[in-house]
């Protein structure tokens, strides 16, 4: 395999339309962070590029709805969404955004080169168009019925409910997302690009000299390949992004799958303006593309494709796309407010960015889509981050203390477990080092915790607080490798909990240590002085989750609200069919549970002329205290029926919303009990 001087990792721009959630930093940029930093402890010459992707339809969605200009929604977006990284310790040598003018001019020359070259074909074909808001329609613009899962508000582009991807073509009764009314077909001029073209080059670069790529990346490239490439449009009928440099092209930009993998490349420029060129150019440096895998067309087709009719830049040497993270068990919709916001979760876990960090890296979605539940959040910072790692730095340190006033032991004569133990942890950097090398960060990780598991093994071995009655000495070995393992622990960590390793370093009193080094057995010499512990990590407790899953659910029963259609209406009656019904308005003395009925509640009501008892099925939208005290609505002259062993004389009434929720019916004002409802 060739060896490479410098690294250039790119990073997925996301949409300026809204903040970053989990799921980006789960799918993207965690991983491209690890693998970073990882580079840059090891001493090599690395460059992590960033950036907002601020042009598009979403943008244009967005500052529709708000009454104000796109340049507005991206100027909020790009600061949120560049502060959350900050916070989340995602080491970007820049993120910068697609408005700048150094990336509008390199697109411009980029797509002129391209031009000049005879690259494109230009062509006449039939487009959506909103005849009431007079213009075309991008792929956002248009909304319908998702073919595949009956979706009712699926985009042109695709269905957020079951991630397919789509053509505006596709969906049933389509609706223009500007004005509401049905668009039209009408001719449009744009320019393509030809991948037919580069299809032979494309197949023998993926399929022969690629092999290597992750499995969810190469099969998804290869099963484009096997339906064969068609030329794709590379402009668009838009007010908002880069002009299409051609005379001729008023009112036309360059479609932003065109225009956002270029940022990468107007980025660099932005970042080292005198030698960017080496970063693209020079064949001893490697281009890794780190994004979700509803990208991999456009950073392993298109953009490649893009490169080669260019013709002096490298291409990618790796895409190491990640798949879906879901919540709860459903897909993640920003449209939907499904999602954890990473600004958010600072408010509620201040300083826990790395319990996040571990628990996404543990839950990757490294070639599958996978879940991130809070339970499993609790759970992992609990019984990992607490018990294992956080448990056994915590040990170390304080026993160091308790014997050795906080001083590292000298290392004595080895038994033949304290051997084991330093063999163990031994090969752990050639291990960790194969994972991280090919992308595998999730097995990573695990394997760096199993090198806290055995520094635990070891202290619970040696009992060194039993071994302090009788041998000092061996006192000091078995705290010496102790810490000789923390030391370790810091280096293996620090791509993974960055946070976290930085105050372990400082308790340790040492400055990073530098990869090469893991796997010692000599990091903390003899005699240093450690400064106080503390815990790196605390328990979150089960308040703290149950207020998120709330949070959830919230944002479901207001989602159910929103999108809540009323039951069509009822074939008509005569006025006699209703007559008889004997409506009145009862006062609710006691309302309990029934027992062993999880949906049923007691009422005691007084109707004015006796006391009579109601069993209602409301249990799950009220507490029973709620309701005691109050009037509500019931009919009187409905024959008694037994439920759970009660007899129920009448039937509370109640409005049927969203997802089935109750809402009992009570008159405006206090009337007497008795009173009929006309």
């Amino acid at each position: 395999m060739k060896q490479f001087k410098r690294t250039l990792i790119t990073t997925a721009l996301p949409y300026a339309n809204g903040p970053v959630h989990i799921g980006h930093l789960a799918g993207v940029y965690v991983p491209a962070d690890i693998y970073a930093r990882y580079l840059r402890l090891k001493g090599e010459e690395v460059l992590m590029i960033g950036g907002s992707d601020e042009h598009g339809a979403p943008i244009t969605i967005r500052a529709k709805k708000e009454g104000i200009t796109p340049q507005d929604i991206v100027d909020r977006y790009h600061y949120i969404i560049k502060k959350s990284f900050e916070d989340f310790g995602i080491t970007f040598d820049i993120y910068s955004r697609t408005t700048s003018k150094i990336h509008h001019d390199t697109a411009s020359a980029f797509f002129r080169a391209l031009y000049d070259k005879g690259c494109f074909i230009e062509k006449t074909a039939e487009q959506y168009y909103d005849r009431e808001a007079n213009q075309f329609l991008a792929d956002r613009y248009i909304t319908g019925k998702c073919p595949h899962c009956g979706n009712e508000s699926a985009y042109g582009d695709q269905c957020e409910a079951c991630g397919a991807s789509l053509n505006p073509t596709d969906l049933i009764h389509p609706k223009s997302a500007v004005s509401g009314s049905v668009p039209v077909m009408k001719e449009t001029r744009h320019w393509y690009l030809p991948l037919d073209k580069w299809e032979p080059f494309l197949r023998r670069w993926i399929l022969e000299d690629h092999t290597e790529w992750k499995s969810n990346v190469y099969g998804q490239c290869k099963s484009w390949l096997d339906m064969g490439l068609k030329p794709r449009a590379v402009s668009r009928d838009l007010d908002w992004g880069i002009p299409v440099p051609v005379e001729g092209a008023e009112g036309k930009v360059l479609y932003v799958w065109f225009d956002a993998p270029v940022g990468y490349i107007s980025n660099t420029k932005e970042l080292r303006p005198d030698d960017w060129e080496t970063w693209w150019k020079d064949p001893d440096t490697r281009m890794i593309h780190f994004i979700g895998k509803d990208n991999i067309v456009f950073h392993c087709i298109v953009f490649p494709s893009m490169l080669k009719a260019e013709g002096s830049y490298n291409l990618p040497e790796n895409v190491p796309a990640n798949e879906f993270l879901n919540l709860e068990g459903d897909k993640i919709s920003t449209s939907r407010n499904w999602a954890v916001w990473l600004h958010e979760y600072l408010e509620d876990m201040p300083g826990k960015q790395d319990v996040l960090r571990y628990v996404l890296t543990a839950n990757a979605p490294e070639t599958k889509d996978n879940d991130f539940t809070w339970k499993d959040f609790q759970a992992r910072n609990n019984n990992e981050l607490v018990a294992i790692l956080g448990n056994f730095v915590n040990r170390a340190l304080v026993l160091t203390w308790k014997y050795f006033d906080g001083y590292v032991p000298a290392l004595n004569e080895l038994t033949g477990c304290d051997r084991q133990t330093l063999q163990e942890f031994a090969g752990v950097k050639a291990q960790i080092e194969r994972l991280l090398d090919a992308f595998h960060f999730r097995d990573a990780q695990k394997e760096t915790m199993n090198l806290a598991r055995i520094g635990n093994k070891y202290l619970a071995d040696m009992e060194p607080w039993k071994l302090a009655k009788t041998d000092m000495n061996r006192v000091a070995t078995v705290l010496n490798i102790a810490l000789q393992i923390t030391a370790n622990l810091a280096i293996a960590f620090e791509p993974f909990l960055p946070f976290s390793m930085q105050k372990l370093n400082g308790m340790l009193r040492v400055e990073p240590l530098g990869w090469k080094r893991l796997g010692a057995t000599d990091l903390l010499p003899a005699g240093r002085r450690l400064n106080l512990p503390e815990l790196l990590f605390e328990k979150i407790d089960d308040r703290t989750v149950e207020a998120q899953v709330q949070k959830l659910l919230d944002t479901k029963k207001a989602n159910e609200a929103a999108n809540y259609t009323p039951k069509p209406i009822g074939e008509m009656i005569d006025y006699d069919c209703f007559a008889p019904l004997d409506i009145r308005v009862g006062t609710v003395l006691e309302c309990v549970k029934v027992p062993e009925a999880d949906k049923l509640l007691q009422f005691k009501i007084d109707d004015g002329l006796q006391k009579r008892t109601i069993v209602s099925g409301m249990a799950a939208c009220y507490d029973p205290q709620d309701l005691t005290g109050k009037q509500v609505c019931f009919i009187a002259n409905l024959k008694p029926k037994t439920l759970k062993g009660i007899l129920s004389e009448g039937m509370i009434l109640s409005a049927e919303g969203a997802a089935g929720q109750l809402t009992v019916i009570m008159p405006e004002k206090p009337v007497k009990p008795g009173s009929q409802v006309k």
